[in-house]
């Protein structure tokens, strides 16, 4: 699949008492993101290069430089002025005298003309004696759609505040409503699921509610453009033969973080028993416990140099925990776990027994699949600190896969053990009554207040851009969740298989089984939340009043 070039426009204004962003809805017919509410963007085109002798301000080379382009930085920009004038009628251009042009200027008049693809926005310049103020406009932001979307787009964001005079309104095709807000209230609304929005929306409203004014926005934007990622392929190994990475595939985060001089040297498989070191005085060893929901198998962390911290010495494979005490040399002074499921707590007893380990984690919960031979000695709490020769641990508790889940967070290196919290390349099963997806939710959103710069999870590769891979996460739920209101709201009342029918009609049916089990903890959190209520074991939608 082709990745599109894309620029988007963020539209900002001051209010009474803070900053407010345009915010357009998607039509629910759209293929892409269907109802989410976005910032006026598209596709670049290749006639946007005819606008370049129409830009004021700054020229295309000053602006690829910021935005680390050979050239063709201007093309974005220009794309994301068009499309803003498209879906939201606002034109950021100035006349003839470089003033800034009103409402009632009569380029506003063909609007529909560039809509339909009649007009160009050079022929608009020139129709009318305009000129696009490119100085006005900050490099904001660089979102890349990973694989999996109908669509995928490589979109940069930029930021200027809305041209006064100028009056908002969706163009009632592609965009079915529009909305003013400050950028605090829109995450909030998302969080609570009144308002879908998609992850890079997310990312630069976080952005943008730090600031108090656009004077104060804009001078931050001009001085600190975003820096660069890794985008191109990345050199690895796969069964001792050179392959290519491409960016969002499994390995690709891992292999940029462990070669960053891109020499082909990481693997890009992960094979049982075999030891990878994934940071300093840190290896990552996988036991031979590969299946449907372990993927390449159970991740277990070794953590020091001469003692060593054991996280999640996984199921009771004699093979693994040979392994661990040949790779540590028996030298283990704690082992930690990040919940009690069976791949990833009961090889803890054989360790006990052999090393004298103390051992950390939260009793065993009722229910099937649940290691019921676990015993800790220490029960740590949230923000606890764990000393280990690797550095610091900091204990977060993150409920929701399982009640009694931890994540360990190593401080200074700033990784992520993240057990099955966040995996990769799958949504984790939440699975009532001791998986409860209100509380994954929420401890997702805490997540995202820590300092993290990759993620080590119990199932997969280590995954850069945290921010992105949690925020994924919970637009993917959240998502489902509107689709289950939609379908509740319809087929109300309805019970459990019925709704699982509707609301998952997306995936193949010979696991709806599976998806109702999900289904069903959406079901609990809408009715925590007062959004729904189950009688007869039909499930009802509770309509705001």
């Amino acid at each position: 699949m082709d990745i599109q070039p894309a620029a988007t426009l963020v539209l900002v204004r001051n209010n009474a008492k803070s900053l407010e962003v345009l915010l357009l809805q998607r039509t629910w017919d759209a293929v892409f993101m269907p109802g989410y509410f976005v910032f006026p963007g598209g596709r670049v085109e290749e006639h946007e290069t005819h606008g370049r002798k129409h830009v004021s301000g700054t020229e295309d080379a000053e602006i690829s430089q910021t935005m680390s382009v050979d050239e063709g930085g201007a093309d974005f920009m220009l794309a994301a002025v068009r499309e803003c004038f498209e879906e939201s009628g606002i034109l950021v251009a100035v006349d003839s005298q470089g003033s800034p042009i009103s409402g009632d200027h009569p380029a506003h008049s063909d609007r529909q003309s560039v809509f339909d693809g009649d007009l160009s926005l050079a022929g608009l310049c020139e129709k009318h004696e305009l000129a696009i103020p490119l100085d006005r406009l900050a490099y904001l932001g660089h979102w890349i759609t990973p694989p999996g979307p109908p669509r995928r787009y490589d979109t940069r964001f930029f930021v200027t505040p809305a041209p006064e005079h100028q009056v908002a309104s969706h163009d009632g095709q592609e965009t079915i409503d529009h909305v003013w807000i400050r950028p605090e209230l829109a995450l909030a609304e998302h969080r609570n699921g009144q308002r879908l929005l998609g992850l890079p929306t997310i990312r630069t409203l976080r952005i943008l509610s730090d600031f108090e004014s656009t004077d104060a926005l804009m001078r931050y934007a001009h001085a600190n453009p975003p820096e660069p990622h890794p985008s191109q392929p990345w050199p690895a190994r796969r069964k001792g033969k050179p392959v290519t990475l491409e960016p969002g595939a499994p390995a690709y985060d891992e292999a940029a973080k462990l070669d960053p001089e891109g020499e082909g040297s990481t693997s890009a498989e992960i094979i049982p028993g075999e030891t990878v070191q994934i940071a300093a005085r840190v290896t990552r060893l996988t036991a031979p416990n590969p299946g449907m929901m372990t993927g390449p198998g159970t991740n277990t962390y070794l953590l020091g140099h001469e003692r060593f911290t054991v996280i999640d010495p996984g199921p009771a494979n004699e093979a693994h925990i040979e392994r661990i005490l040949e790779v540590t040399g028996g030298a283990i002074d704690q082992v930690l776990v990040t919940h009690t499921h069976q791949d990833h707590s009961p090889a803890v007893a054989a360790l006990r027994e052999r090393t004298g380990c103390r051992v950390f984690g939260w009793p065993a919960p009722q229910g099937a699949g649940q290691d019921q031979t676990f015993r800790a000695d220490d029960e740590p709490a949230h923000g606890d600190l764990i000393v280990t020769e690797a550095g610091l641990l900091k204990v977060l508790h993150t409920p929701g896969h399982a009640s009694n889940h931890l994540c360990y967070l190593l401080v200074d290196q700033k990784l992520l053990f993240s057990g099955d919290h966040v995996m990769q390349g799958s949504t984790v099963v939440i699975n009532p009554p001791d998986g409860d997806m209100k509380a994954y939710i929420e401890s997702l959103y805490d997540l995202l207040t820590e300092s993290v710069r990759h993620i080590a999870p119990a199932h997969g590769f280590v995954m850069g851009h945290p921010e992105a891979v949690i925020d994924f996460l919970i637009t993917h739920r959240l998502s489902r969740e509107h689709k289950i209101i939609r379908a509740l709201e319809a087929l109300s009342p309805v019970d459990l298989k019925g709704l699982t029918a509707k609301a998952y009609d997306d995936v193949p049916a010979a696991i709806h089984g599976l998806a109702a089990r999900s289904a069903l903890a959406h079901l609990l959190k809408l009715a925590a939340e007062d959004r729904a209520f189950q009688k007869n074991e039909l499930w009802h939608a509770i309509h705001d009043s």
